[in-house]
């Protein structure tokens, strides 16, 4: 379970996010709630349910990033959704509790790869054990003066070197065929005989003669060999599991589904939304081809722009339901500057190494990022603010040229970046935004 302190979860999530500090102690404080609960007696731990958070925010400012690292750092089931999807009960839409059945998905996922994990090497070994004869059988005359020993162990170290992994071979495989959709007047069915057919098998598929290359056959033979290693019940169990007590669920654009006042629009009542999400986020139970779940500890996280809307035009109980509420500020130049050297998947680290794979070595000056950071802060200021995403549209804009011109020197080249190289290729924004600043 979490072992972190909140202000370590803060320091995990400043290597990945700049600034908003409020949003991400609230978020480390809910994070470590639950490692205090599971601490807790049975009885204590059933009456303390999550504090679910609400964050207010311009897009691009790292709302949906908080919420991804936080899962990611205590490997938690996680799944981000979008209000606007969903539609009230009796409309044609996504159900609300398709997002709980998605929560459980990521969990089974997470818990399937654990368990890989724990029975790799077992898996590897039998896919080995079937392997090697088929590719011995391939190349029976290549070895006439080595004994079958020899030409195993030989043939295996090429295996695990990946030497002969184009190698077409034929070996019996898996007849793993997915059942026929038949489709008639705009509706999709599945095909009942080959759903039959493969029920009453009794779990193992028949076998079928195939020319694979190694590669191919080896992953064939691992992933069947990992199935056949764990037992799905237990899977099922720990999934459901782990998502009751470990999953978070964000929930995106929740302004959306607001009421603005008394307005009435065409879409399906938001009010209806509101409320079929409400018992969701309360605490029911809801039926999964995993098992059935139930919501009431779940960590939910709600976030959106709140442009027009504000949190108070929210249905009151749903409102209850997020206590803890926090506000996500706009980027400044500062923050652009950072975003683009400091994270560990630092911007301009990303484009660095994108193009040293191409033989350019780029060098960015000092002057050249905070040139870059005006103009990404500017653009925010004058057009809509998309916050950290204006960086990704002004450096494909940036090196549009020198991605394009590739291959000039077989040494390849060394790129620097300076005010002047910006000032050049961004020159027509920058005379855009002066002249913004006259325009009423």
């Amino acid at each position: 379970m979490l072992e972190y302190t909140p202000k370590q979860i803060v320091a995990e999530l400043d290597r990945f996010i700049i600034g908003q500090d409020e949003a991400k102690k609230a978020v480390a404080v809910a994070l470590r709630n639950r490692y205090r609960r599971s601490r807790l007696s049975k009885e204590l731990r059933d009456e303390i349910t999550p504090k679910n958070i609400i964050m207010k925010g311009p897009t691009g400012v790292g709302k949906t990033e908080i919420a991804r690292r936080l899962a990611k750092l205590v490997k938690a089931p996680f799944v981000k959704v979008e209000a606007t999807k969903y539609t009230e009960v009796g409309y044609v839409g996504r159900d609300v509790e398709s997002m709980v059945r998605d929560l459980v998905e990521a969990s089974y996922r997470l818990v399937k790869e654990e368990q890989a994990q724990s029975v790799e090497e077992k898996a590897k070994e039998k896919a080995e054990n079937q392997l090697v004869p088929a590719i011995m059988e391939k190349r029976k005359d290549s070895f006439p003066d080595l004994s079958e020993g020899q030409i195993k162990a030989y043939i295996l170290q090429e295996l695990r070197e990946g030497k002969i992994d184009d190698l077409v071979i034929d070996i019996m495989l898996p007849d793993v065929q997915k059942p026929q959709m038949i489709g008639q007047g705009g509706s999709i069915s599945f095909n009942l005989a080959d759903l039959t057919k493969q029920v009453m098998g009794g779990g193992r598929p028949p076998m079928k003669k195939r020319s694979i290359t190694v590669a191919n056959a080896y992953k064939q033979l691992f992933d069947e060999a990992v199935d056949s290693m764990i037992d799905k019940d237990d899977l099922d169990a720990m999934a459901i599991e782990r998502a009751e007590n470990d999953g978070i669920i964000f929930i995106d654009e929740i302004d959306k589904i607001a009421q603005r006042g008394n307005t009435q629009g065409n879409d399906v009542s938001r009010e209806g939304v509101q409320r079929d999400i409400l018992p969701i986020v309360e605490g029911c139970t809801v039926n999964t081809k995993h098992g059935n779940i139930k919501t009431d500890y779940i960590l939910f996280i709600a976030a959106g722009a709140f442009h027009i809307a504000s949190i108070s035009d929210l249905i009151p109980e749903l409102q209850g339901r997020f206590p803890v509420k926090v506000e996500l500020q706009s980027l400044t130049k500062k923050d652009f500057v950072e975003i683009l050297t400091k994270p560990d998947n630092a911007i301009l680290m990303q484009y660095t190494e994108l193009l040293k794979v191409d033989n350019v070595r780029l060098k960015f000056t000092k002057e050249a990022i905070e040139e870059i950071a005006e103009v990404a802060y500017a653009q925010n200021e004058s057009d809509e603010d998309i916050g950290a995403r204006r960086l990704q549209t002004i450096m494909e804009k940036l090196l549009e040229d020198v991605s394009y011109e590739l291959g000039a020197s077989e040494n390849g080249e060394d790129v620097t970046v300076d005010k002047k190289y910006v000032d050049d290729r961004l020159g027509a924004q920058l005379q855009s935004l002066n002249l913004n600043k006259f325009i009423l």
